[in-house]
């Protein structure tokens, strides 16, 4: 259990260094995702091969998520966050001979997946402790504002190393890595809130039966959206129109705009979640349209509107899904709904996955052509079940 009686003074400079630590973690995440451009030509690898690589990442945070709350409660946050921290290190570093071996790029994008999985979800709670009661809503901002920022300002910074630097598949992660160590530094300042280590199971799965219907009607529907629009966005678009020419930092310019997108319309719609969801899904829904409009005419200047339209959505649908979690979920699941809200949003870095293999049997344009109607259905079937009804 946290230590409620922290002392008060330090607070600000502690929560500081554990937003930059969160901060460097999550810049690594991202890096790989416009160096696909490269692997593909250095590897000789299909655009399913590679949004597959892009896909396994979901793999190891989801398996990360559901047991990483339940270790820092029994071993503590630091014994997990400086551990997993350094291991984001070494992981970058596994992808420097990976642009010549398509293992080594699934294990490192795998393994990005399982120390996101665990530093996300513990530094989270670790900042909360942090900040004590008078300041969860603080810290909350705090999390999400750092991963966002580390989510959208690496594909940027990675593709214009790549594209105008010397060795683009070595450089970006060596900047990485050299952040990172700022961001250990910080870690290490973080004292330790667990001090009452819990004794309870490991891995908790399943949702209490008064919890399935509102998370099945509603939370799982919204939670599509959080990271499929952005992911398609930031991967399987880029790799259908852009081929040439400034290709590697293009990509990364678009998958940078996704991610700020949907950080910064995360913010908005906290006060109308009803709207936000299904308002979420029709935006995701457009950009979709667009997109296929972009590989369609092979318009890299299409796919701005189309990015920044998905990545909208994908906020809506993160900020709503919150939000409806707190209001709809029973105390006693509250906790519950959260963790499988976030695993099932998660699933959504397997939709460029998806695609690209419904794309292989029908064609790129006919498959993003037919999941329009996914969102555009989602929204309905939101807006219906979140419209005010009589008597509340």
């Amino acid at each position: 259990m946290p230590d409620a009686t922290l002392p008060r003074e330090g607070t600000r400079r502690r929560l500081d260094a554990l937003t930059l630590g969160l901060f460097t973690v999550a810049l690594g995440t991202n890096i790989p995702t416009p160096l696909l451009l490269v692997y593909r030509r250095t590897l000789g690898l299909s655009d399913a091969d590679l949004t597959a690589v892009f896909g396994c990442y979901a793999l190891g945070l989801i398996a990360a998520l559901s047991v990483s709350g339940a270790l820092s409660d029994r071993f503590g946050r630091r014994a997990l966050v400086l551990p997993f921290a350094v291991l984001a290190g070494l992981v970058s570093l596994l992808f420097l001979p990976a642009a010549g071996d398509l293992s080594l790029l699934f294990t490192g994008r795998l393994l990005q997946g399982v120390v996101s999985g665990v530093v996300f979800s513990v530094a989270n709670a670790w900042l909360q402790e942090l900040a004590g009661p008078d300041g969860q809503q603080s810290a909350a901002t705090r999390g999400a504002v750092s991963t966002s920022l580390g989510f959208a300002v690496a594909p940027a910074m990675s593709g214009v190393l790549a594209q105008y630097g010397p060795a683009p598949t070595t450089l970006p992660y060596l900047v990485h890595v050299a952040v990172l160590v700022v961001g250990l530094g910080a870690l290490l300042t973080v004292p330790e809130t667990v001090h009452v280590r819990s004794r309870g199971r490991l891995m908790t799965l399943g949702l209490p039966a008064d919890a399935r219907r509102p998370f099945w009607a509603v939370l799982a529907p919204t939670a599509v959206g959080v990271f499929a629009f952005p992911a398609v966005a930031a991967t399987l678009l880029p790799l259908l129109v852009v081929r040439d020419g400034v290709g590697v930092a293009y990509a990364g310019l678009i998958a940078g705009l996704a991610l700020a997108a949907s950080a910064v319309t995360a913010r908005l719609g906290r006060r109308a979640p009803r709207g936000a969801a299904p308002l979420g899904m029709v935006l995701g829904a457009l950009g979709l349209a667009t997109g296929v409009a972009a590989v369609v005419a092979g318009s890299g200047p299409l796919l701005l509107p189309a990015t920044l339209v998905l990545g909208a959505g994908g906020g809506l649908c993160l900020t709503a899904g919150l939000t409806l979690t707190a209001r709809l979920a029973p105390p006693q699941a509250r906790g519950a709904m959260n963790s499988a809200f976030y695993a099932f949003a998660y699933t959504g870095f397997g939709t460029p996955l998806l695609l690209a293999w419904l794309g292989s049997l029908l064609g790129a344009v006919p498959a993003l052509s037919a999941f329009v109607a996914v969102p555009a259905a989602l929204a309905a079937w939101l807006w219906r079940e979140l419209r005010p009804r009589a008597g509340g």
